[in-house]
Parts: C-alpha cells; sequence; structure tokens
C-alpha cells in the first residue's frame, strides 16, 4: 500500500474512532442526564401527591381521587399506588387491575424514605412521607415518552453525523495525504531519472524546511559524493593503467630490439640493467596501490591495537638507509608525563607506511637528504611533524598532492608514481585523525598528522 493512502487511512480510522468516542460519550450522559432528570420529576410528583393528602392530622384520599377525576395527568402513563404504614392500599389510579406490591419493597422505602429503580421500560420512585402524626408511602411509575424520543432523535443525528464525518474524513485525509506526499513523489520521480551518465549535472528541487526536505538535501550530498568517488574512480583507473602501461610497453619493447638480432654480452647487460630498473618501477607502483588499497578498507577488517608512535618513529632511520641514503633526525617538544601520551589505537603496519612515506619523500626532497621530525602531543592527540629543506610546494599544488597520481612540478626529476600521500591521507582517515601541510616556496615543506592517543 501507497504511503498516501496508508496516511488517509489512519488518519480516518483515528479521526473516527475520536469521534465515535465522543457520540458514544455525549449519548451516555445524555441519557444518565435524562433518567436523573426523570428521577426528581417523579420524586417530587411522590412528594406533591403526600403532602395534598395529608390535612389536618388525616389522610384525604377523597381529595386525591376528586383531583385524579378533574385534572389531566402530569406524566405519561401515570401510575399511582398510596400505602398507609401498616401497608394498606390507600389509593390506586389504575382501574380494573390488581395490584400486588412486594413487601420487601414497602419495607425498603419504609426504612430508607426513598426508593427509585426501573421497571421494564418505566420509572419507578417510591417515598415514605410523614406530615405531623400521618406517614404514608407514595409510589409512582411513569414512562418518559419525551425523553426516550429526544434520546432516539440524539442517536440518529449521531449516526448521521458519524456517517457524514467518516466521509468526510476519507476524502480530507486523501487530500492531504496527497498534498504531504506530493514532495516524496516529485523526489521519486527525479531520482529516476538519475544515471551513471548525468550523475553529475544532476541535483533533486525539494523546496521547504520540513524533514522531506532535508531528506533532499541530503540526496543531493549523497549524489555530490557520489559524482565525486566515480570522478577519483576513473581518474584512477586511468593513471593506473598509464603508469602501468608505461614500464610495461618499455619492457616489451627493449626486449623485442634485443631479440630482433645477436648481441654483445655487455648489451645484454645494459638491456637487463634497464629491464630491472623498469621492473623495480613496476614492483613500487603495484606495490603503492597495493597499500592504497589496503587503505581504503574499513577499519573493522584490521586489528587495532596500542602502537607507540616514538617507538614506530625510531625505526624510521634504519628503514630508510634501506631505500636510499637519507638520514631522520627525531626530536621531542617536551617529555611526555605517561606513555599513554604517545600511544594511539592503530594498525602498526599501516603506520609505518604513513611515516615512512613522509620521511622518504622528506629525504628525497631535501637538500642534504635528511627528514626533520619533530613528535609533541595535546590533550586528545599526538602530533607529528615531518619537515624538508627542499624547494618547496607551489600553493597552487598544495591542495591537489593528496590526489592519488598527482605530481608536481618540482617532483618530475625524482622517481614515484604520486601515490604516497594519496596513502598517507587514507591511513590517518583510517585511524580518525587528520593530516595537513604548510609550504614555503624556496624553504621547505612541514607535512603536520594529528592522531588521537589513548
Amino acid at each position: 500500500m501507497k504511503i498516501k493512502y496508508k496516511i488517509a487511512l489512519y488518519y480516518t480510522l483515528s479521526a473516527t474512532v475520536l469521534l465515535v468516542s465522543f457520540a458514544t460519550l455525549a449519548y451516555y450522559f445524555s441519557a444518565k442526564s435524562r433518567k436523573a432528570e426523570y428521577m426528581e420529576r417523579l420524586e417530587y410528583r411522590a412528594r406533591s401527591i403526600a403532602n395534598v393528602i395529608i390535612e389536618d392530622d388525616r389522610v384525604r384520599i377523597d381529595l386525591l381521587r376528586k383531583l385524579d377525576k378533574t385534572t389531566f395527568q402530569d406524566l405519561y402513563q401515570e401510575t399511582i399506588l398510596v400505602y398507609d404504614p401498616n401497608y394498606d392500599l390507600l389509593y390506586s389510579n389504575l382501574k380494573d387491575t390488581a395490584i400486588r406490591t412486594h413487601r420487601s419493597l414497602l419495607d425498603y422505602i419504609k426504612q430508607n424514605g426513598i426508593y427509585s429503580a426501573e421497571k421494564d421500560s418505566d420509572e419507578v420512585m417510591g417515598v415514605y412521607y410523614t406530615e405531623g402524626s400521618m406517614s404514608v408511602i407514595v409510589i409512582v411509575s411513569s414512562l418518559d415518552k419525551y425523553g426516550y424520543q429526544n434520546l432516539q432523535n440524539l442517536r440518529r443525528i449521531l449516526l448521521l453525523e458519524l456517517l457524514v464525518a467518516a466521509v468526510a474524513l476519507v476524502v480530507i485525509g486523501y487530500f492531504f495525504s496527497r498534498k504531504m506526499v506530493a514532495p516524496i513523489d516529485q523526489l521519486v520521480r527525479q531520482v529516476n531519472t538519475i544515471n551513471a551518465n548525468n550523475l553529475q549535472d544532476t541535483t533533486v528541487d525539494i523546496r521547504g524546511r520540513d524533514e522531506i526536505a532535508q531528506l533532499g538535501s541530503n540526496f543531493n550530498t549523497m549524489l555530490q559524493r557520489l559524482s565525486n568517488s566515480f570522478d577519483l574512480q576513473k581518474s584512477f583507473v586511468s593513471n593506473a593503467s598509464h603508469e602501468l602501461r608505461t614500464p610495461l610497453a618499455s619492457i616489451i619493447s627493449q626486449l623485442q630490439v634485443t631479440l630482433s638480432k645477436e648481441r654483445s654480452r655487455d648489451d645484454y647487460a645494459a638491456v637487463l640493467s634497464s629491464v630491472l630498473e623498469d621492473a623495480e618501477n613496476l614492483s613500487d607502483l603495484t606495490n603503492g596501490l597495493l597499500q592504497l588499497a589496503q587503505s581504503e578498507l574499513n577499519e573493522q577488517r584490521f586489528s587495532l591495537y596500542e602502537v607507540r608512535i616514538d617507538e614506530l618513529l625510531l625505526e624510521m632511520g634504519n628503514l630508510i638507509k634501506l631505500k636510499q641514503s637519507g638520514k631522520v633526525e627525531i626530536q621531542f617538544e617536551e617529555l611526555p608525563e605517561q606513555d599513554t601520551e604517545l600511544t594511539c589505537m592503530g594498525n602498526e603496519v599501516l603506520l609505518k607506511i604513513l611515516f615512512l612515506n613522509l620521511v622518504d619523500n622528506a629525504c628525497k626532497f631535501s637538500a642534504d637528504n635528511t627528514a626533520r621530525v619533530l613528535i609533541g602531543f595535546h590533550s586528545h592527540y599526538i602530533q607529528v611533524q615531518v619537515k624538508d629543506n627542499g624547494m618547496g610546494i607551489p600553493p597552487a599544488e598544495q591542495e591537489k598532492i593528496f590526489e592519488p597520481f598527482y605530481r608536481g612540478q618540482h617532483a618530475q626529476q625524482t622517481r614515484g608514481h604520486g601515490l604516497g600521500l594519496s596513502i598517507c591521507k587514507k591511513i590517518v582517515q583510517l585511524h580518525k585523525g587528520h593530516i595537513s601541510l604548510s609550504s614555503t616556496p624556496g624553504k621547505g615543506t612541514v607535512f603536520t598528522v594529528l592522531l588521537p592517543h589513548l
């Protein structure tokens, strides 16, 4: 069932139940009020009769008979019974009808002074009236014809109103549900037009300040993220294909030329040396792609445990010497009071890749092949700054420096593929940290890494 139909149905049912409850309560209290009012009338009638027939300490039944003959009855189908304290019937307005009143009822009226009940459709009221030394029991019963007619009219009116209200609620509920769901229908229609070809230039247009407008805004944000992801994916595939094709083409062409005719030993050695260099370049590239793919995995895929950042950085000197003739200088801003200030929850392998890439770049681009590492700590983060004294990065290139395969103008003469800093950023994000750079052309570059400590 569509949402707009559900909204209309739930609205109609809830409003109908509410109206039925109100109508039932109105009818119930009206019936209760009618009964109470009519019982008051019967009690007043009974006491009036008792007051009339007692005169000068004696019961004037003849006066009641005379009044009964000469006046109209006040109540519909009224029955009047008058008993003395010994339960002898003094008067009855019923003609040719056997009168049977249970003694227990008369006892109850005499003891309690008043009695009220419903018998069939009639209301019955009995009172024990005393004036001077005389007492009588007067029982009056009658049918509230007009009261019941009013209740029936009220019931018909309420039922008719409920029927009309139910129909009106269905119409109103459907109308308002359509108005409420219209933005969702618009969103669905717009989303159905989105595909991989028009993802970059498409947004959904939902105006307002309600939750649906917020959903549309969030959907536009998601589309922008997807578009950026697709762009990065296309750029990554294109650049990776180009970077992989270049060394492979060089290897194949060199081997084809070498095999085209007999060569001397020195020629073969030169070709093998060139092929080895291309193969090493290809190996570095594939390792970089593997590291980039690993850094983009979710943190639940890795085992995270306590890692001492200072101890990890102290290993960078030996690792750099294995790759190149570089030097690493490590300093502390100040000594920590506790080891936890230099310990973070992380993956040691990925953190080694992070700092090895940063230190390796600093050594390659420094004039003295030296990377200077400064370790500091704050209330929530460990701060690691990796500095070089190279040519620096132009401001126009600093925003793109973390993109995969991007290489600045000063890095064109240095061996690499532009994956290192992209891998570093992914690893830092995976550890819920932050990486930034500040660079001054001609003076060098500083990369700052912030990692949350224990």
